[in-house]
């Protein structure tokens, strides 16, 4: 007795695959990769920016409520230095730790010319990321506003000029 074959298979569509049917399917592949990783590359630059615009704001907020409660900033420290007073209303490990933008945050107190500032130094962000994290923050500027480049690679949020 023969075994049942059904009628619709022959042994034409039992040899697989040609090179040439493999070979467009991963040139579609391809294609649909390219137009998709530069889509997520602008996700992600997107989320960096906009996670650190907020720790900015969590940050400002912390060391006016700190200038209120005090009647004065508190004093200068170094980067990824947690400034004396703030280790209530500051994370420590969130302070010492790179920022989105890789970059370490700093309190700048009488710097620059500027009274009180948030600032962040050496970033791995360029000056495009930059100016468009300044038009979330402020006036999309770095030379003028809140958000400003003070130094080649240092970028304050000021509080108090």
């Amino acid at each position: 007795m023969q075994p049942l074959i059904p009628a619709f298979a022959s042994r034409h569509s039992a040899r697989g695959f040609t090179p040439g049917e493999i070979m467009i399917v991963v040139v579609i592949i391809g294609l649909l990769a390219a137009l998709a990783i530069p889509a997520i590359q602008r996700v992600q630059r997107a989320a960096r920016d906009n996670r650190f615009a907020s720790d900015l704001r969590v940050l400002a907020q912390a060391f006016e409520t700190y200038s209120l409660e005090n009647g004065h900033w508190p004093p200068n420290s170094g980067s990824g230095v947690v400034p004396t007073g703030m280790s209530g209303s500051l994370s420590t490990s969130f302070w010492q730790t790179k920022n989105s933008l890789g970059g370490s945050w700093n309190w700048d107190y009488n710097n620059f010319g500027i009274l009180a500032a948030i600032s962040t130094v050496n970033v791995a962000a360029d000056d495009t990321e930059m100016r468009s994290i300044d038009a979330k923050i402020d006036d999309g500027n770095l030379s003028t506003g809140r958000f400003m480049q003070v130094a080649s690679n240092r970028f304050s949020f000021i509080l108090e000029n």
